[in-house]
């Protein structure tokens, strides 16, 4: 009997089993290992490799270019690199070899990895072009650079370890730390690092400055075409709140419009250069405003930085005075003056576009700008908004109109695939139309995640990385939903320090207000499984306003001081399992602020599924007769069975499969729920009984 494993097996399988082999050789060599030591090794873990090899095709091919030409798997997943012609290894590698011990399930990850770098090559590689642009001394979040070209994030982040294109070292997480996507270890860590005080980044705690963090609104600046100065112009423009209508009390709009300039009051702060530092600048406030709070402190060393050193000629201001907003542009530098009263020392020369002619605060201007400035800031960055802005005072026809997102209208196709009518599917599009939160509840079984699932895919186009699933239990938190501090290793490795970490909210967010002509969808399953009131604390308001803006309860010190708003193309989708909790027993804040739609096993369009997918396969009626008259049995509502348990082919295709699923699956939920009451649930329920009714 031939006992070679390799005996009759393709070029396919063989190159399979020669990339897992040469994985498993990599994990043994920390160091890593050139490419003409590596195979030899491998083929000796392979006997007969290559005499398989030579019965499977053209022999100019060999096992060894095998190895070389498809290994891309491996590098696009970051789980190798081969930096100056060595294999290694990196730390995602070693987690994968570990993880995936036989060749098949080794071969279905990578393999997946390297299919998402194929249908997104594009956004990988402008990924890599803004890296590649961050001058030395700057970083940028990989979140922010995900965001701008689409990707997920930590698909981005696998696929800058196995690659390390030029500046790969400078994409960090929010905080300024290594990301945590990467998982380095002790020597990718040192490297990293290492590459980073070589560039001028310094580190402190594991984290360099945020002073010098290239934000997602300026990122896309990075590839600014050269030889075309107005699309540069046009790149490199912010827009800025400042505040003048209540400084120390007394509105300085009159004097700011009548000779042209913007001013912050500075009275105590000593004069600084143009382009100063931030940590200059907060060095600076705490020696000259020593006597104010810490809150005070840092909400000026963030206003002066940013009037210093963010803001530049050319860069859009927006000033209101009680319900007339101002709109106009700087024309040159930062400059410290004699102040009567000293509330204007630090001044800008704008150019006031609207000054005879000022916009309506509550008619002129979109909501979410609106929001935000009603908000107690004195500064604020609005570049998200500047599209909309520079529309509002300089209308021209070449200027394209902002797209708004839409929800597309349920299809029959859809209906079809999901055996429900497509007057219902229609009517849920309706209801997020009209307030973007939904809830589907129902008893178990009725296909509510299911539903919610294909319904969101749907909604956001069929876009994997724009839909995001999340399921609440007993302890989950705010700080596991939205935003918290989180212990991780800290820069050493000897212990851990805690940083403030996005959740799937705050991380689904950014990427709506990255794309903001784009529906985003967030599922969360089992809703009333949470503590609804302290998961959503102070995100409770924003759910019905969306309009409005609030600070936050947590946020970095980069952060501090900026409103939060949610985007209005972000879609909430719950689903509620009513066996669980009734709905009845959801606080009424929460209920305002979903519509809710039910599931029910006796209603539409639930009540006719089953008997729908029976049909679409040509079997017989006799489940959805059965499953009627269980329900019939049923007195408590919410107790009812759903359809889903009895929707699996493969129980149709064993003559005791159906009988499996109902004396294993159904019936143990109907003895929770009579449990100590006496009812003999086998003998009201079981199939003889129900079947004999029938009969």
């Amino acid at each position: 009997m031939n006992m070679d494993p390799l005996a009759g097996a393709s070029r396919m399988v063989l190159t399979r089993k020669i990339l897992f082999e040469a994985a498993q050789v990599l994990a043994e060599s920390p160091e890593g290992l050139p490419v003409s030591q590596l195979w030899p090794v491998t083929r000796d873990r392979l006997p007969g490799v290559e005499e398989q090899w030579k019965q499977g095709g053209v022999e100019s091919n060999t096992p060894e270019l095998a190895l070389q030409f498809k290994s891309g798997g491996l590098v696009k997943s970051g789980w190798v690199t081969k930096a100056h012609g060595r294999w290694q290894l990196t730390p995602l590698g070693r987690i994968a070899v570990s993880k995936h011990s036989d060749v098949q399930s080794f071969t279905e990850v990578y393999h997946a990895g390297y299919k998402y770098w194929e249908q997104h090559r594009a956004a990988f590689e402008m990924a890599k072009r803004l890296l590649e642009s961050v001058p030395e001394g700057s970083w940028v979040a990989a979140s922010d650079l995900a965001g701008q070209t689409g990707l997920d994030g930590s698909r981005l982040v696998a696929l800058l370890q196995g690659e390390r294109p030029d500046g790969w070292y400078r994409a960090l997480d929010a905080d300024g730390g290594l990301p945590d996507a990467a998982h380095p270890d002790g020597e990718l860590r040192q490297r990293w690092e290492r590459l980073l005080e070589d560039d001028g980044l310094h580190i402190v705690l594991g984290q360099v400055s945020p002073a010098r963090r290239i934000t997602g609104a300026d990122m896309h600046q990075l590839v600014v075409d050269p030889d075309n100065d107005d699309a540069a112009a046009e790149r490199s423009r912010r827009a800025w709140l400042i505040r003048g209508s209540n400084v120390q009390g007394v509105s300085l709009m009159e004097d700011w419009l009548a000779d042209g300039y913007c001013s912050l009051p500075a009275s105590k702060l000593r004069e600084l250069p143009p382009g100063v530092t931030q940590e200059a600048i907060k060095v600076a406030v705490d020696e000259d405003y020593a006597h104010g709070s810490y809150n005070d402190k840092l909400k000026k060393t963030t206003e002066f930085f940013a009037f210093l050193s963010r803001m530049r000629e050319d860069d859009l201001v927006l000033s209101n005075d009680g319900g007339n907003v101002y709109l106009g542009y700087l024309r040159g530098g930062p400059g410290f003056r004699a102040s009567v009263e000293n509330r204007a020392n630090l001044q800008r020369p704008v150019e006031w576009a609207n000054a005879d002619a000022p916009l309506d605060f509550a008619d002129d201007l979109p909501d979410e700008i609106s929001a935000k400035l009603a908000t107690q800031h004195d500064v604020l960055d609005l570049t998200e908004f500047i599209d909309d802005l520079e529309r509002l005072i300089e209308p021209r026809q070449d200027r394209p109109l902002a797209r708004e997102f839409a929800l597309p209208d349920a299809t029959a196709e859809l209906a079809a695939d999901l055996l429900v009518d497509q007057d219902w599917l229609q009517e849920c599009v309706e209801l997020l139309r009209d307030r973007p939160q939904l809830i589907l509840y129902g008893p178990p079984g009725t296909g509510k995640t299911f539903l919610g699932q294909h319904l969101a895919q749907h909604l956001a186009g069929g876009k994997p990385e724009n839909v995001k699933l999340v399921q609440f239990h007993p302890a989950y938190s705010y700080e596991d939903f939205f935003e918290g501090f989180r212990p991780v290793q800290s820069a050493d490795g000897q212990g851990v320090a805690f940083k403030p970490l996005p959740g799937p909210l705050l991380r689904l967010v950014d990427a709506a207000r990255q794309r903001p002509e784009e529906p985003f969808v967030l599922i969360i399953d089992e809703i009333n499984r949470g503590n609804l009131a302290k998961i959503f604390g102070e995100l409770y308001f924003l759910l019905e306003y969306r309009d409005k803006a609030i600070d936050l309860l947590y946020s970095s010190a980069e952060e501090a001081g900026k409103p939060f708003t949610l985007p209005k193309n972000l879609i909430i989708l719950g689903t509620m399992n009513t066996a669980d909790r009734s709905i009845a027993l959801v606080d009424a804040a929460m209920r305002r602020r979903f519509a809710f739609v039910e599931l029910h096993p006796e209603e539409k369009p639930t009540a006719d599924v089953l008997r729908r997918w029976l049909a679409g396969r040509e079997l017989p009626e006799e489940a959805a007769l059965l499953l009627d008259e269980l329900n019939a049995r049923i007195e408590d509502r919410d107790f009812k069975i759903g359809p889903s348990y009895l929707m699996r082919p493969r129980i149709y295709q064993d003559a005791r499969g159906f009988e499996r699923v109902w004396r294993t699956q159904i019936l143990p939920l109907l003895e929770e729920h009579h449990y100590g009451d006496g009812v003999d649930v086998a003998e009201r329920y079981g199939l003889e009984t129900l079947r004999l009714q029938l009969s």
